[in-house]
């Protein structure tokens, strides 16, 4: 008898265990519950971010989760990001990230999940993947040991989403077209000669947009956003990196902009982050004339003007002495990552799941973009129709989406359809559209050089040093400070000393 209760309770005790596996394998708390997944959010200051927008909310809703978002302003993200990483004090998931310079060498040396390691856990990244034929693109992002450590964002096809916004009236008052720099020179040189008080071309946020929308048609791009190691360049003819930042491409760059500060046609405020209402105010008022932007902010520039026949449009982007180029673009983005930590969380299959279906399912990917149909839009003869006080927005209907309902964010918007993105836009913006696109104006990024984890570690700190003094140099070559043709060879000779050559020499050998 007592051995017949033994093994009655033994069973007990094993078929207990077996449900308490069960539950771990579901997740940390029961499968119908909701799953909690603590995530970092890069802010951007103009579009604030709400915890309350209704996308978020709606999400949280259809798949059974509550995200609790840390919210680190843009320009301290990277720094919060590897801070973390380090230390391995991480959130469950981190957005807007790649797995580009010190991130690659992080998810190397163990600081992030090889998230192709469970590819079965994807299955709606996996489907818009094959869907867009889009494996080539992704296979470019693996590192030195073939894994992919991060689910990038996917889009179906390159859009000019932002560029030159001029204008219109001014250039129809001296007849001269922005087509190209020199043009561009001289529509500026001719307003600053009636408005002599006017800094006709403006800088959006910091200088960090203007050069990565303007250096490509002088054949570079470097810079915090640059498209190379920030202090390199990309040969497309030669299909290797050149040394960018010390380039003749970029001298010719910065004489150009010198010589528009110089004249005063450049915004003196260039080196300040410049407040979203300051740079509405200096375009609305007549201050400034053309500025690098996005086609949706027009409507808050002209709005509030009080200027009679003030009107803006966007333009593709000027002819340089390389062309005519816009920002560089590849079909895949910033995307997820999922530090190490959260492995061991006993619900992370469902964790991987859920994300995958909150920003990759063609359900999420609708709402992202478009919000809640019969709330944000309707559908009227099969097509979209915002809602009236979305369309009637003075700020537009992509920047009312963003600002009111969370459609459109580039950090957690993870899927871009072309068609679909274009339902935000008039009938204008889909003709620079197509414009841009019969120009060959956006060029693919280069490629990320598969590092292994111990060269990853070096070109970081070479990185670093470089780049701070490059920076220091930019500055005082955009001022005047430092001369372009008397320093110059300085500057060359600083950059070789902190390392520029071997930078070059390892970004080419792993390209």
């Amino acid at each position: 008898m007592k051995k017949r209760v033994v093994f009655v309770l033994a069973l007990a005790l094993c078929a207990c265990a077996t449900v308490l596996a069960s539950g771990s394998r579901q997740g940390a708390t029961p499968a119908n519950s909701p799953l909690t997944i603590s995530i970092y959010y890069s802010d951007n200051s103009t579009l604030p971010f709400r915890d309350d927008w209704l996308v978020v909310k709606t999400l949280e809703e259809r798949y059974n989760v509550k995200l609790n978002w840390e919210i680190i302003p843009m320009n301290e993200y990277a720094t919060k990001v590897s801070l973390a990483l380090n230390s391995g004090n991480t959130p469950d998931v981190i957005l807007y990230q790649t797995t580009g310079g010190e991130n690659g060498s992080l998810a190397l040396n163990g600081a992030l999940v090889p998230i192709s390691d469970y590819s079965q856990w994807t299955p709606e990244w996996n489907a818009r993947v094959a869907e867009y034929g889009m494996k080539a693109d992704v296979d470019r992002l693996r590192l030195k040991d073939g894994k992919l450590y991060f689910l990038p964002s996917l889009t179906d096809k390159p859009f000019y989403d932002g560029g030159l916004l001029f204008r219109q009236d001014v250039i129809e008052k001296y007849g001269i077209q922005p087509d190209t720099w020199d043009n561009v020179y001289q529509l500026c040189k001719a307003y600053k000669a009636d408005n002599p008080n006017s800094y006709p071309f403006n800088v959006y946020n910091s200088l960090r947009v203007h050069y990565r929308m303007t250096m490509p048609s002088w054949g570079v791009s470097v810079g915090i956003n640059g498209t190379a190691g920030r202090v390199l360049g990309w040969d497309y003819a030669k299909n290797e990196f050149f040394a960018g930042a010390t380039s003749s491409q970029y001298r010719d760059y910065m004489r150009f902009w010198h010589k528009m500060y110089e004249e005063g046609l450049f915004d003196p405020e260039y080196a300040a982050v410049i407040q979203d209402s300051t740079w509405y105010r200096k375009l609305s008022t007549g201050s400034a004339i053309a500025s690098l932007g996005w086609y949706d902010q027009i409507g808050g520039i002209e709005g509030p003007s009080e200027i009679p026949g003030l009107k803006f449009n966007l333009y593709p982007p000027p002819v340089g002495p390389a062309g005519a180029y816009g920002e560089p673009k590849n079909r895949t983005g910033s995307g997820i990552m999922f530090p190490i930590a959260v492995s061991k969380r006993a619900d992370f299959e469902r964790i991987v799941r859920t994300v995958d279906q909150m920003f990759f399912s063609e359900d999420a990917a609708k709402l992202w973009c478009l919000g809640v149909e019969g709330v944000t839009y309707n559908m009227v003869n099969g097509e979209v129709r915002f809602i009236d006080s979305i369309r009637n927005s003075p700020d537009g209907i992509y920047k009312s989406m963003q600002i009111n309902y969370g459609c459109g964010a580039g950090p957690t918007q993870m899927i871009w359809i072309n068609a679909r993105e274009m339902t935000k836009y008039d009938a204008n913006y889909a003709a620079v559209n197509a414009k841009v696109a019969s120009m060959g104006a956006i060029q693919t990024r280069p490629p990320e050089p598969k590092f292994d984890d111990i060269t990853a570690e070096e070109v970081t700190q070479l990185m670093g040093v470089l780049w701070d003094a490059q920076t220091v140099w930019d500055d005082a070559f955009l001022s005047g400070t430092k001369s372009l043709e008397t320093d110059w060879d300085a500057y060359v000779a600083e950059l070789r000393q902190k390392g520029l050559d071997r930078y070059l020499e390892l970004y080419n050998r792993f390209k």
